[in-house]
């Protein structure tokens, strides 16, 4: 167990006493997190990731408790090689009742392939800037949010969810400081087309905790706290004061990556995706309820990271399988001595 009787002591005593402190009124003490890391966070990854591991993390996470795993992209692996599995990847997943399992769909042709695989939710995006659509879609805003538009139409024609993805919300690394009423916009947009829920995507990790407020004000006069959720980048460090920031405006679903798996290709060597465990692990802390499993999540974490060849990038997984490392080794130090360990 990476969690000790005491740090579950703590987290016991935390939902037995806290109070609420949020500027808009929170409507639940339950936050869904929504996993990326098989699909956002393996899309970049330069070697092609094995089926089979793909299958195995997505059904881990499930298990784990997370009631929303993004499995697979539906584009062209032209653009995307490491997501050229998808077909096999979403068929052969074991699905979980009670558990969702998006697919990325950026356009007409993907949302073919979404449902012939048997696609019952699927996501598509749109950024906010005009420099980040043509380097990255090769399209305009205007032509972006009009394909987002038509996927959404006929997605919904065929009754599947359709959530919706902003990118570059907090800034974007072409054209810098964004206006959060533009995002405003462009997300009320996406709601009254239908997407059920829109996710607020800080895609270069450079938002703080004040730019965050700064747009929450702003979107919250046109979307409903209840069909909004927050992606946030690490790479200077601030996803989790912005991800509670967003808490504290009444947002309960909040996007991360298992072992922070997913890079920020404008920053090289930088954080990309705030770590599922590192969130779970705040949350807890608060006393808000996840329904995942900590101790499961962590060697999920650490089982994908060995697999890639490299170590967790999450803080918190890191730092509790170090402490269960270490009262494994007090542990036999113990037995040998014949003395009780000091756990």
């Amino acid at each position: 167990m990476f969690l000790s009787a005491a740090s579950r002591a703590f987290t016991q005593a935390a939902k037995s006493s806290l109070k609420r402190n949020y500027s808009t009124p929170a409507v639940s003490n339950f936050v869904k997190l929504v996993e990326v890391g098989p699909r956002d966070g393996l899309q970049n990854e330069k070697t092609l990731v094995p089926a089979e591991v793909k299958i195995e993390l997505i059904e881990r996470l499930a298990n784990n408790g997370l009631s929303v795993v993004e499995a697979t992209s539906f584009v062209s692996p032209k653009w995307v090689p490491q997501m050229g599995d998808n077909k096999q990847v979403f068929t052969t997943i074991q699905k979980k009742p009670g558990v969702n399992y998006p697919v990325l769909t950026p356009n007409l042709k993907g949302l073919e392939g979404a449902v012939a695989a048997g696609a019952k939710e699927v996501a598509l995006f749109a950024a906010v800037t005009e420099s980040f659509n043509l380097k990255n879609t090769n399209c305009s805003t205007e032509e972006s949010l009009r394909r987002a538009k038509e996927v959404t139409k006929k997605a919904l024609e065929q009754n599947l969810k359709v959530r919706g993805y902003l990118s570059c919300v907090l800034g974007c690394p072409y054209e810098g400081e964004v206006d959060p009423e533009k995002v405003a916009t462009m997300a009320k947009e996406l709601y009254e087309a239908g997407c059920y829920e829109i996710s607020l995507g800080d895609t270069i990790g450079i938002g703080t905790a004040g730019s965050m407020a700064k747009l929450l004000d702003h979107v919250l006069k046109v979307v409903p706290a209840e069909a909004l959720a927050v992606h946030c980048h690490d790479t200077y460090g601030q996803a989790l004061a912005n991800i509670l920031k967003a808490l504290e405006y009444g947002i309960r679903v909040v996007d991360s990556s298992v072992a922070g798996l997913g890079g920020c290709p404008f920053a090289p060597g930088a954080k990309g995706n705030v770590a599922t465990e590192d969130v779970v692990y705040m949350l807890h802390g608060m006393g808000m309820e996840t329904n995942v499993d900590m101790n499961g999540l962590i060697q999920t974490g650490n089982w994908i990271s060995e697999k890639l060849g490299r170590p967790t990038n999450s803080r918190a997984g890191a730092a509790l399988m170090a402490a269960a490392n270490r009262r494994l080794e007090l542990a036999k130090l113990a037995k040998l001595e014949g003395k009780p360990s000091k756990l």
